[in-house]
């Protein structure tokens, strides 16, 4: 049993969650919560990587699942790793030291539908990104005056002192407004009237994004040197996460596609004739023999008729389909006729009734009533002490 459900919570995911189920939910809130996209969300987004660097790794997984957060603080196996590297190790984004060398890198997560993965598309995507002004060439303004800033004295950082109580001072230090860090800057008059002295641009730019046949949710395609540009950095990149919608009729598993197919009975019984509308709009037709009996959640497949593999289109998964066999509703046959029904059906199996037995009286369960009798009955043990258990109601 687990000890505490704190980060599965956090990433919005059961203690039971696959490894795949937890990639997913923290890819999704990663994007979201980024301090690159949500500035005011910084808190939230190291919760979250922290969460999953400790469900990630089954080893600390299975410690925190027995003693929750304190066992891992304990046990020394957490805070290991900065929020931002674990978004970067997640989705491919280099190392500290390849970061210092390039532009960041942009990351945008792309819907796509079930049919897009399996028939391949192109979207267009525009995107807002910095680039080095065409007018100064990524100066700022005009060479040769640039001058050391007043206000921060060229450190690029202002410190500021304030008191936070009797005999207490704080000193608090914060990035130069005036020259955005960087010690220098141009006075007005020589400053760059198209970036106004900030060495970039932002300019639109659309990315033609083709999606492969058998691509899977969650893959990056990832466009190089497409990122902001900085003077003196080279651009970093952009990677196009993909997001796959769900879909009302089918689930993907890997290569296979996965379905629920209702037949009635006499259908599971007697066999049966159906058509599937497939992901490309061809229809399947499938049937059953007389006498081959279908049972409820029974699972067969169709080859070949799966996703298509990804860079080896032609081959295909499986198509999976599993059957929920209808039941008629109560009384649906006069009860004179019954007698006909059994004959036909495979004897019932004789029950040995003794005087010392007891008959008892099925009825239905009210799921409803039956919360409320828990509830109740939870208060009053509380109250007065235990009682007696849940009774069956008849309606």
């Amino acid at each position: 049993m687990v000890h505490e459900t704190a980060y599965y919570d956090l990433l919005g995911v059961s203690p039971k969650v696959s490894s795949e189920e937890l990639k997913k939910a923290y890819r999704k809130l990663a994007l979201k919560y980024h301090p690159d996209k949500n500035p005011n969300e910084g808190e939230k987004f190291k919760l979250i990587s922290q969460a999953y660097e400790v469900l990630s790794d089954p080893k600390k997984r299975d410690l925190y699942d027995q003693g929750g957060e304190q066992a891992i603080k304990e046990g020394g196996m957490g805070g290991g790793t900065a929020p931002m590297d674990i978004f970067n190790m997640f989705f491919g984004g280099g190392g500290r030291m390849q970061r210092e060398r390039r532009g960041k890198n942009v990351i945008h997560q792309l819907s796509v539908s079930l049919e897009e993965m399996y028939n391949g598309t192109t979207r267009k995507l525009a995107l807002q990104k910095n680039v080095i002004c065409e007018k100064c060439e990524g100066y700022g303004g005009k060479k040769g005056t640039m001058e050391k800033c007043s206000n921060c004295k060229g450190r690029g950082v202002q410190v500021k002192v304030q008191q936070i109580g009797p005999g207490m001072i704080q000193q608090i230090q914060s990035m130069c407004a005036d020259c955005q860090g960087q010690g220098e800057r141009f006075n007005s008059k020589d400053r760059c009237k198209n970036c106004n002295g900030h060495k970039v641009e932002r300019k639109k730019k659309i990315l033609e994004v083709h999606i492969d046949k058998g691509m899977k949710d969650g893959q990056k395609i990832t466009f190089n040197g497409e990122g902001d540009q900085e003077p003196g950095l080279e651009p970093g990149d952009v990677f196009i996460v993909l997001d796959q919608k769900e879909h009302p009729v089918f689930q993907r598993q890997d290569d296979n596609l996965i379905m629920k197919m209702s037949i009635k009975l006499v259908e599971a019984l007697c066999g049966f004739k159906k058509t599937i509308q497939t992901l490309d709009d061809r229809m399947l037709i499938i049937s059953s023999q007389p006498g081959e009996v279908i049972k409820n959640n029974d699972t067969k497949c169709i080859q070949n008729e799966g996703m298509p593999i990804y860079r080896d289109p032609y081959e295909r998964g499986q198509l999976i389909i599993q059957f929920q066999v209808e039941f008629p509703e109560k009384h649906w046959l006069p009860e004179h006729l019954m007698f006909q029904l059994e004959r036909l059906l495979p004897p019932r199996e004789d029950v040995m009734i003794t005087d010392d037995m007891e008959e008892v009286e099925l009825c239905e369960v009210d799921m409803r009533k039956q919360q409320k009798n828990y509830s109740r009955e939870a208060y009053e043990e509380d109250e007065e002490g235990p009682r007696s258990g849940v009774q069956c109601q008849t309606q």
